[in-house]
């Protein structure tokens, strides 16, 4: 699975859940792919998914989204710190793992833990790993299905990836406006 293919499955599988994307391709794949409210892409905050998305997750109650970058959850573990220290926290933190920094010039993350391991170490009660979209598209749906406690699921990014779309040139005022009104619609929806 490419990241295409990763993006493409989180967004038909989490719907109208709140998804936070990390900074970089992962956003702007999501935005080219489905531009919704419900979608809170970064632009500039490399490695704060994760703290975003447990932010949401907490305040909304909702089952929330994390979509991370390897070199991203490596730059800013203090997510999985605090993610892994709510057992009841309702998370899906997933990793894209492709080994390299893609959006700043695809240079190789220096390190290469083993990051499910590190995601135990931190708290989470539940790791995965997906090695292709029907994997990651089963994991998505079963941690949903009964969110009650942070999962972690690491991708294995692998072969050819598609040209990645424009930056996201929103003003990031009206995008956060939109996002919290999304979530505040959601929140009554499902609460």
């Amino acid at each position: 699975m490419n990241k295409n293919d990763a993006v493409h499955a989180i967004i038909e599988v989490a719907a109208e859940r709140p998804i936070v994307f990390t900074t970089g391709h992962a956003c702007r794949i999501a935005r080219a792919i489905a531009d919704r409210p419900n979608h809170f892409y970064m632009t500039g905050s490399m490695g704060l998914a994760s703290s975003i998305g447990l932010g949401i997750a907490r305040q909304s109650g909702l089952a929330t989204v994390v979509v991370d970058g390897d070199g991203a959850v490596l730059m800013n573990p203090v997510g999985l710190i605090i993610a892994g220290g709510h057992r009841s926290l309702p998370l899906v933190h997933v990793v894209l793992d492709d080994g390299r920094y893609a959006s700043t010039g695809g240079q190789a993350v220096p390190s290469r833990p083993d990051l499910g391991a590190l995601a135990r170490a931190c708290g989470y009660p539940r790791t995965h790993e997906a090695d292709t979209a029907d994997d990651l598209t089963e994991l998505l749906r079963g941690a949903l299905a009964n969110c009650s406690a942070p999962t972690f699921i690491r991708c294995t990014l692998s072969g050819p990836e598609l040209p990645v779309p424009t930056r996201v040139d929103v003003d990031l005022g009206d995008h956060a406006a939109r996002f919290s009104t999304a979530i505040r619609t959601l929140a009554r929806g499902w609460g």
